[in-house]
């Protein structure tokens, strides 16, 4: 079951995220890791910048989360995190397919890390187009607030 998760649920959701971001170790440049990947206060801050996280709820525990956040023009599907224990059975799925069935009509981009392949072909094959570096760098810029390393190592997929 999918449903909005709130600031309150802040400690379920860390741990889905910082499970999941695991698999990013060694695939993002080491100036870019950190651990935990995601703090509490970074999550506090992403709810405080209007970002509203999705989970999926399977027998009683939070094992993906999803969430959005609208900046000018276009809506940012931002951390998306499977629990490693449950990737690869539909949960990050079901949650884009939730969000882009309430987002229809709307121009959406994604950022993920360069270096993620797997990242970069779920969006595909759910219709998204990666952008070439330049235009990339050109949307990080403008719709996310991050340093400029990961906008170096980070690429924008967009779905109209």
């Amino acid at each position: 079951m999918i449903s909005e998760y709130k600031k309150s649920d802040i400690s379920k959701i860390l741990h889905v995220i910082n499970d999941a971001s695991l698999k990013y170790k060694g695939v993002i440049p080491d100036n870019c890791w950190h651990e935990p990947y995601m703090s509490e206060q970074e999550l506090i801050d992403e709810f405080n910048n209007q970002v509203r996280m999705f989970g999926y709820n399977h027998n009683n525990k939070l094992t993906g989360v999803i969430g959005i956040q609208t900046v000018k023009d276009v809506i940012l599907i931002r951390h998306a995190y499977t629990l490693t224990s449950c990737q690869g059975k539909g949960t990050g799925s079901a949650l884009l397919e939730y969000l882009l069935k309430k987002n229809q009509n709307c121009r959406l981009l994604v950022g993920t890390w360069r270096k993620a392949t797997w990242a970069i072909r779920f969006y595909e094959k759910f219709g998204f187009i990666l952008h070439a570096k330049e235009q990339s760098t050109l949307l990080l810029k403008k719709y996310w607030k991050i340093t400029s390393k990961q906008i170096e190592n980070s690429v924008v997929l967009e779905r109209f």
